[in-house]
């Protein structure tokens, strides 16, 4: 176990005035709708070329927190050579094998375009430069059909990762679900418990970072802050409840600076209405995933906002408080 330096532990939330580095951009809106989430959408695509990936959480059977299935299917309209893509996981489950995946699908009404398990014919490799953990990893073989990547992903909490962002959506999601998740979660065991918090971060990371490399410039982040709870959409009903306020939708071209964003602005919510989720990153030491993306040369801590409600203002994150609230109570959302 490697030791960790002075203030720069995953349970150590840093302010933006302590953060180095260059500031890259953020969108926001908080169209908390299939048109913010195309707003959104809309200021990050001209990247993203050929065949398109699209890798979103689908969720366990029944889950009732995932980003709403018409939303998709009213973005998917516009992007005509893109492909929902998912791997099978590394706990047995309702997504553990191909089948049961599909099945999974089917029931929570993933029906409307194709899914590509890119597990499902097996593994390709990817390195990843510059890692201390992991100098490659798997993935489903299937990633290297595509010519691009938008990772559209629900912001929330996460039982391990302290929070699930873009980066743990495809540092764990990309993953194959035998050997790239196993390469993740332990030391080589198979122990999901054999592996400290602050490693686990940056494995995680490591991971992500070999997805992010290998689209390059192609890749885009959207991030949707919304019923969130401190749990992952893999605990599916099994979730906790819902407690956070609802923020809105967040888009980038650089995973760091959209997951420190997202982090940001739970952190400004008063104590009542972020204590639970806060509670999740620090515990987990989650905050670890963005220091090391930074370390690892995957983007930025520091980042200026564009309001995409009023005229495209710039907010400074100090001012973010005073730009962002009120946030809004869940909604239950049908679809």
């Amino acid at each position: 176990m490697t030791e960790k330096k002075p203030g720069v532990g995953g349970e150590i939330y840093t302010p933006y005035e302590k953060r180095t580095g260059n500031e890259s951009i953020v969108y926001f809106t908080r169209d908390l709708s299939a048109e913010g989430l195309k707003k959104a959408y809309n200021k990050v695509c001209a990247n993203l070329i050929g065949k398109i990936a699209v890798k979103l959480h689908t969720g366990e059977q029944h889950g009732p927190n995932i980003i709403p299935r018409p939303w998709v299917k009213d973005l998917l309209k516009d992007m005509p050579e893109a492909t929902i893509v998912e791997t099978n996981t590394y706990y047995e489950g309702d997504r553990y094998t191909t089948e049961q995946h599909r099945k999974t699908l089917e029931v929570n009404g993933w029906t409307f375009c194709p899914v590509d398990i890119m597990d499902e014919d097996g593994v390709a490799t990817l390195p990843v430069k510059g890692g201390k953990w992991l100098q490659e990893i798997h993935v489903g073989n299937h990633e290297l059909n595509y010519d691009s990547m938008l990772v559209l992903t629900h912001f929330k909490g996460h039982t391990m990762g302290g929070f699930g962002g873009s980066n743990k959506n495809i540092g764990i999601g990309c993953a194959d679900g035998r050997i790239g998740k196993g390469e993740i979660h332990s030391h080589g065991t198979g122990d999901m418990w054999d592996i400290s918090k602050e490693d686990l971060m940056e494995r995680i990371s490591e991971s992500s970072k070999g997805t992010v490399d290998y689209f390059g410039k192609h890749i885009s982040f959207i991030n949707v802050l919304r019923n969130m709870s401190v749990s992952c959409d893999c605990e599916g009903t099994a979730a906790q409840p819902v407690v956070t306020p609802n923020v809105g939708i967040l888009a980038s071209l650089d995973i760091c600076a959209i997951d420190q964003a997202s982090v940001d602005l739970i952190y400004a919510m008063k104590e009542e209405d972020h204590h639970d989720l806060v509670e999740r990153m620090e515990t987990r030491h989650g905050l670890r995933q963005l220091s090391y993306m930074q370390e690892l040369g995957m983007g930025n801590r520091k980042y200026v906002l564009i309001d995409l409600d009023n005229d495209e203002v710039r907010i400074h994150p100090k001012d973010a408080v005073a730009h962002v609230v009120p946030f809004e109570e869940p909604k239950k959302i049908k679809g």
